[in-house]
């Protein structure tokens, strides 16, 4: 089973591609898709929705998980988060693959044991729990591949 984790933004959005065979857990592909602050916010939206119709092409998940957008005190920038949110779930709606949701929260606890894990206590669990030589970087990239594997966790 390969799982598509993202964590959605309309500069950066991180993904991680985790394949799960039985027990075995494997790190496939992380990275961000970025774009242009010169651009405006629908040419970033459909640069968005195509990389990720790229990325799901690619690799043929049969589950995405995401980030549920958590309002903090920045409406301006939850608006466009929810706007990036809406072509990556569009995207995976059109291929009919499967979409979790999890909050910042549910995914923390899935992955240290505590829902108030720092970013630094969250990459090291993840370097651990996927046998990667060094930190995932950038952090959009590793929050990705900890929203793949908060899945894989809850689903057990």
């Amino acid at each position: 089973m390969i799982i598509v984790g993202i964590d959605p933004g309309l500069a950066t959005v991180g993904f991680g591609v985790i394949q799960k065979a039985e027990e075995k857990i494997t790190p496939v592909s992380y990275g961000c898709i970025r774009t242009s602050a010169n651009k405006q916010t629908p040419e970033r939206l459909l640069n968005i929705y195509n990389e990720i119709n790229a990325l799901f092409e690619k690799y043929n998940p049969q589950t995405v998980a995401i980030e549920k957008l958590f309002f903090n005190k920045n409406v301006t920038s939850a608006m466009t988060v929810s706007e990036a949110r809406g072509v990556i779930l569009l995207a995976a709606q059109q291929k009919q693959i499967p979409i979790f949701e999890y909050t910042p929260a549910q995914i923390k606890q899935a992955i240290t044991g505590t829902g108030r894990a720092d970013k630094r206590q969250m990459q090291e669990m993840i370097k651990s729990l996927l046998g990667l030589d060094e930190l995932p970087r950038p952090d959009d990239a590793a929050d990705g591949l900890s929203i793949a594997l908060c899945h894989i966790h809850i689903m057990r």
